[in-house]
């Protein structure tokens, strides 16, 4: 087995499960880390003993490096994307794929005119629970989705937006609760739904008003072309980070995700699916486990020529409802 050459830009909290998963797999080696901060990219460099850079412009084109892992603040995203593809690079971008839906469209033409392909870090679909709800879903054995709802209670405080430097506004993050944090739940939700008809919702700013531009607070109820309702809340607001919280209605039973389990409710009944992964969880406990799953599922792809499946096209459906949140918004007459 061939091995890949891997690079790492940017050396924040989402770097180590990036490099953790790289060192994992079989025939897949960490060449180099990227940082602007000189301190940051000698100390990762150091921990996973590859060459430490603060100029990713170095990376582009090297014939050591196949896959780019993109673990920068979201207004470089695109950018960076852009260049690697441009160069034949594979790229692994975190989310979201860019900070709106036009520049997320331009990454996919790049993705299209490129040898190298895209790949978005959705990896809550790499769940288990996500996995068997999906599976019930395409089976149709509890019969027809009839609507859900996904919530998420969080809590972010002052010091990790003033200490970020581009956390909490618009020109560098895109958003607030919505393109950081809940996108995932999102990204569920028209995972599980399909094509979407309309998007309504609401924005606020109830707690951390006077540290950020953007919001801590959305709801929003997304209508799918299917007639499935789904109703969605998210909150950087709270007082703590909850587990995620959500319910799909079926004409023959209810699934139900609390703390992380998948439970069944039928006839009266209910029944546990599936239990969290019993492993020591690298990062937060509240970004889960599948970060792994989802990396290495990666680099199985670009190894047998096969293009990956949350592509550009994947990253562009949460961008886009998270678009019609705000449009909603900013338009609530319409």
């Amino acid at each position: 087995m061939s091995t890949i050459g891997a690079a790492i830009i940017g050396c924040g909290a989402i770097a180590p499960l990036h490099a953790k998963a790289i060192q994992s797999m079989e025939g897949a080696r960490l060449v180099a880390v990227a940082d602007t901060d000189p301190a940051k990219a000698a100390e990762a460099a150091k921990n996973y003993g590859c060459e430490a850079l603060t100029d990713y412009k170095q990376l582009l084109g090297r014939t050591d490096i196949g896959i780019v892992h993109l673990c920068t603040p979201h207004h470089l995203h695109a950018p960076m994307a852009a260049e690697f593809l441009e160069a034949g690079h594979h790229v692994l971008t975190e989310k979201p794929i860019a900070l709106d839906v036009p520049s997320a469209r331009r990454i996919q033409e790049a993705a299209a005119a490129s040898q190298g392909q895209l790949g978005i870090v959705f990896q809550n679909r790499y769940n288990n629970p996500s996995i068997r709800i999906k599976e019930t879903i395409d089976s149709g054995n509890l019969g027809r989705l009839i609507c859900m709802k996904g919530i998420v209670t969080w809590y972010r405080s002052e010091d990790y937006y003033t200490e970020s430097g581009w956390r909490g506004k618009w020109a560098t993050e895109g958003g607030g609760v919505l393109i950081n944090q809940t996108i995932h739940t999102l990204d569920l939700l028209q995972w599980f739904g399909g094509e979407i008809a309309s998007v309504t919702g609401s924005v606020t700013t109830d707690v951390l008003n006077e540290v950020i531009e953007v919001e801590d607070t959305a709801h929003a109820c997304i209508i799918f072309k299917n007639n499935v309702r789904g109703l969605f809340y998210g909150t950087n607001a709270y007082s703590v980070n909850s587990p995620v919280e959500m319910e799909l209605v079926f004409e023959q039973g209810t699934l139900l995700l609390r703390r992380d389990c998948l439970y069944l409710w039928k006839d009266g009944h209910e029944t546990l699916l599936s239990e969290p992964v019993s492993t020591a969880v690298e990062g937060k406990s509240y970004w889960g486990t599948s970060h792994q799953r989802l990396i290495q599922d990666f680099y199985k792809h670009v190894r047998e020529g096969r293009k990956f499946w949350i592509d550009a096209g994947e990253g562009i459906k949460a961008l886009e409802v998270i678009a019609g949140i705000y449009s909603s918004a900013e338009n609530p007459s319409n």
